[in-house]
């Protein structure tokens, strides 16, 4: 079976097992174009309802294709819909363009601005060196999925207000409904383990900093007064390794890390062990606790690497000593020079 007919088998055959569970839905094939990942995908509406749920169309036929079995694969598609319509936020579509009602479900998220270039154009965006940050109308989120919306050019229009506006409310806003975690490795590990299994480690250097849902948890660096309260935490500068778009890890700056071998190791996770759509970026960025400057780690180790060709402040002293010596050298000298110089102008003006 070609693509074109697997995907209209499908969307039949989910439909009738749908309807055995005494759900109706319309049923509708569209290409999705979404940050950091576009597909086909299938527009599955419950009756009656104005908001649907899209099923990737892409992901279920290579699934098939790899040699899952198909009522397997159709039968989890079927489940995870269901459950989807179960936790299905109660709201039209006139509900979304209505700012009053919607800015207090107003968060931010992170993607690569590079990979994600043509369609920032239509959305309302700021930039952190190569991260966009964007926000997005958080309708309902949990570990296992959320129902959000992108505030594009468009919606921001519908709304009547302004990038700037947008920004601020979403600045007071995200950290309300997505509170900022950092947690040390050890920590994480263990919540991941269900219970302690290391012990804290006071030395730790790596930490985890996303949200409670551990959606989107890497938006957390453009929250107000992040980069600091992380360093209050730590306890000076760290590198920002971006682990995915959910979450970021922080690193102390011990001295003992560049940005070559930093990116490096972020190359070879991003291209092994996370999803494509789940990438941030491939770079590695620093804060200076000191200066207050968020940048790559490249940028960073340009800019350390000026400061320390500067002349440091106690050779400076040195240096006057020495230029002033040399003033005082030549002040003693003028005399002797000006006697002679007036004795060489005087030869001269004799072989004239």
């Amino acid at each position: 079976m070609d693509y074109e007919q697997f995907k209209a088998t499908f969307a039949e055959d989910l439909k009738t097992n749908l309807q055995k569970q005494e759900i109706e839905v319309d049923v509708s094939e569209h290409y999705i174009e979404k940050l950091n990942d576009s597909y086909d995908a299938l527009s599955v509406t419950p009756k009656g309802s104005s908001i649907g749920v899209n099923a990737n169309l892409d992901e279920i036929f290579h699934a098939v294709e790899r040699g899952r079995d198909y009522s397997e694969v159709l039968s989890g598609v079927t489940e995870s819909l269901k459950g989807s319509f179960e936790h299905m936020p109660k709201l039209q579509v006139s509900d979304l363009t209505n700012y009053a009602e919607m800015k207090n479900k107003l968060a931010m998220e992170v993607v690569s601005a590079e990979r994600n270039a043509g369609m920032l154009q239509n959305v309302p965006h700021e930039q952190m060196e190569d991260i966009a940050v964007v926000y997005r109308l958080v309708l309902d989120s949990s570990k296992d999925a959320s129902s959000t919306v992108l505030v594009t050019n468009d919606l921001m229009d519908k709304f009547g207000i302004t990038h700037e506006q947008l920004h601020n409310d979403a600045m007071k806003n995200a950290p309300l409904i997505r509170p900022a975690e950092i947690k040390g490795m050890e920590e994480t590990l263990n919540e991941m383990q269900g219970g302690p299994v290391l012990e804290p480690d006071p030395d730790e250097i790596l930490f985890v900093a996303g949200v409670p849902d551990q959606n989107h948890g890497a938006a957390v660096i453009a929250y107000p007064n992040f980069f600091e309260d992380a360093a209050e935490k730590l306890g000076g500068d760290y590198f920002i390794i971006p682990s995915s778009i959910h979450e970021v890890l922080l690193v102390k700056d011990t001295g003992e890390m560049n940005a070559r071998d930093l990116e490096a190791m972020i190359r070879e996770v991003n291209a092994t062990e996370v999803a494509p759509e789940d990438v941030l970026t491939d770079h590695a960025y620093h804060y200076d606790s000191k200066e207050h400057i968020f940048e790559s780690a490249d940028k960073f180790e340009e800019r350390q690497a000026e400061m320390e060709a500067v002349v440091p402040e106690e050779d400076r002293g040195s240096l006057i000593e020495q230029l002033n010596a040399k003033k005082e050298e030549a002040a003693k000298e003028a005399p002797e020079k000006a006697a002679k110089d007036a004795v060489r102008k005087s030869r001269g003006g004799e072989a004239l």
